[in-house]
Parts: C-alpha cells; structure tokens; sequence
C-alpha cells in the first residue's frame, strides 16, 4: 500500500495518522509538491480548489500510489474521474483558533489592527464583524503564519484547530473562534482518503477506516458548498453536527467585504438513507440563500465565485 501525501508537516502528520490506522509506517507515504505548494498569491486568482489534490489525483490514476490523504475541505466538490472518495475517518475539532499576542478575541482587538489571512471566508467574516479592521494576504505553513504575528507583522490571524492540534501546536491559540458567530470552511477538521475507483481491494480496505457521523456531516456541509458553487472565490462556511440522530446545520455566504451576510441554521432527523438525508438538506439550504440573495447574490456570483 502505497499512500500519497502533501509534504507540508500538517500533510505528513495526517498521512502518517492514516498509515497508522493500517498498520503501516512512514515508508509507505510518497511525498509530492502540488500546484497550491507552489503559489503565493491568492489561491482565488489562481484556479482554486483542486490546486492542493491534482499531482495526487494524476499519481493515483497512474497507480504511483494506492491511495491519497487529503484535508477534506481542499476537495473540490465534484471528484474527478476515475477518483473516489474512500473514508472520511475521525474529524478533529472543526473550529478556528484565532492567533494573536495582544488580544484573546477579535472584538478585544484595537480599532485598524491588521488581520492577516489568504481565506475569503476568514476576511469575510471578520469584516463583518469588525469593520474598523484590515485585512492583508498572509499564506504560508502553520509555522510561517505563527512567525508572523510573534514578530508583530500582522496582529492576528486565524488557524484551523484541527492542524495546530495535530502539530501539537494549540497553545498558540489565544482562543477558539465561537463556531456559531463565525462557522469554519466546510469540512474544515475532516480528513478525506481518495483512491481509484474501480479498485475494490484497496476501497474496502479503507473502507474500514469510515467513521459514519464524520462522514455523513460533511456530506451535508460539501452538498451546501455544491448548491453555491462554491470556490476559494467564494465566502462560505458551514458545519453541520449530528447529537441522538439529529443533524443540526448551520451555514452562511458573505460578500468578501463583509457587508452582506446570507445564513441558514436547521435541523432534521436522521433515518433510514443518512447521508442522503444529509446530502439533500445541504443542497436545499445552499438554493434558498441563492433564491434569498437574488439579483445582488447573481450580481457577485454570476462569473463562478466572488
């Protein structure tokens, strides 16, 4: 078995969580550079998602490797050909960790401070809530981006609490980011195994690896993405969680300034067809922002994304 993977440390900790799961060690993980390792701008004004998964698909494909390990939320919505999505196994915490020396919250933050982010979603969502803020382009590893406020180039920014747990890194998170005023990236915490479709061994395999409650909510939360067309050109957040057979979901769409914000929070029973339940409920509510929006929605969205 032969697992491909990103070869940033955040990629290799998930690969290696996986190849744990199977009972492998670091020598079955092939490391491969990725469109999105190489840009330093926007990854929106480079083509947007799928810039993290294409070598790893093409290596797939070819059969270099028998399966892939990917963040969830750098899939784009609709699989490529030929790929499948095998497990989605145990999803860390879905929130973010806002990273900052001088403030535990954004609202502790003084009036013009400088938040750096390359998320639309993140600098949406912060300009809503904070207009008084800037927002300047911060890329990078984690490591990088933790340089950056340590050295006082920007004076906050935001984290996946998912990456800075799995690097052992969470004590640099002033706080965690209230998940109900400002919902995470769909599928943000989730991990996704890819392998070919059509190659039943290695699909039953991982298979095993599935955690249904993980998988089911980011179905609903990819589905809502879908329903948008969602890109990294586009402010979208969503998280959907499931308690006793329920699934409550909420979701939301900003224009990348902030100034208007469309939500959706709902809950719905979980029986018989889970994930279809789960899939259709994410469709529905990404349609009704779209119909609520309407012509400002159109106005924005009419080129693919914001």
């Amino acid at each position: 078995m032969k697992i491909g993977s990103r070869g940033s440390p955040l990629a290799l900790v998930q690969a290696r969580f996986v190849a744990g799961l199977l009972g492998l060690d670091d020598s079955a993980i092939r490391t491969f550079v990725t469109s999105g390792d190489k840009i330093q701008g926007r990854l929106q004004d480079q083509g947007g998602k799928g810039l993290f998964t294409r070598e790893l698909d093409e290596a797939l494909l070819d059969g270099r490797i028998d399966c892939a390990v990917h963040s969830m939320k750098d899939l784009p919505t609709r699989m490529p050909a030929g790929i499948a999505l095998a497990a989605v196994p145990a999803r860390e915490d879905p929130r973010d960790g806002f990273i900052a020396l001088r403030a535990r919250t954004l609202m502790e933050l003084p009036a013009g401070a400088t938040v750096g982010t390359a998320s639309l979603r993140r600098q949406a969502q912060t300009l809503h809530l904070r207009p008084d803020l800037k927002v300047e382009l911060l890329r990078g590893r984690v490591e990088t981006r933790l340089a950056k406020i340590e050295s006082g180039v920007f004076d906050a920014t935001y984290l996946a609490l998912a990456g800075l747990k799995r690097l052992g890194l969470e004590q640099h998170a002033a706080s965690v980011v209230d998940a109900e005023a400002m919902p995470p990236a769909p599928a943000q915490g989730a991990l996704a195994i890819t392998a070919r479709a059509g190659d039943e061994k290695t699909l039953a395999l991982l298979t095993s690896l599935n955690i249904a409650e993980h998988a089911i909510a980011t179905t609903a939360e990819r589905a809502f993405l879908q329903a948008l067309d969602g890109s990294c050109r586009t402010p979208i957040a969503a998280l959907a969680r499931i308690e006793n057979g329920v699934l409550s979901f909420l979701g939301e769409v900003l224009t990348p300034d902030g100034k208007h914000r469309w939500r959706r929070h709902e809950t719905v029973a979980l029986g018989g067809d889970a994930t279809a339940i789960a899939h259709t409920l994410g469709l529905k509510l990404g349609a009704e922002i779209v119909a609520e929006a309407g012509p400002l929605y159109k106005a924005h969205f009419g080129d693919g994304g914001w």
